[in-house]
């Protein structure tokens, strides 16, 4: 079957079910292409700005160098 026979079946499909069928395109893509996805049992870090006082430092400045130029 080609895409274009696909196109309007698709088209007929429920919201629900053309979610369901871009999460299986996504899926399989990034299998063909080797990228690892996340998985409900694994742990990510998530980065948080909680204790990032360098970074708070360096905005800082530049805030002050961009306060010096105007």
């Amino acid at each position: 079957m080609s895409l274009t026979e696909l196109f309007p079946a698709i088209k007929m499909l429920p919201r629900a079910d053309k979610l369901r069928l871009m999460q299986f395109l996504v899926i399989d893509l990034a299998q063909e292409e080797g990228v690892p996805l996340l998985t409900a049992d694994a742990e990510y870090p998530i980065w948080t700005p909680l204790h990032a006082f360098e970074a708070a430092d360096t905005l800082l400045q530049m805030l002050k160098a961009h306060e010096v130029e105007k």
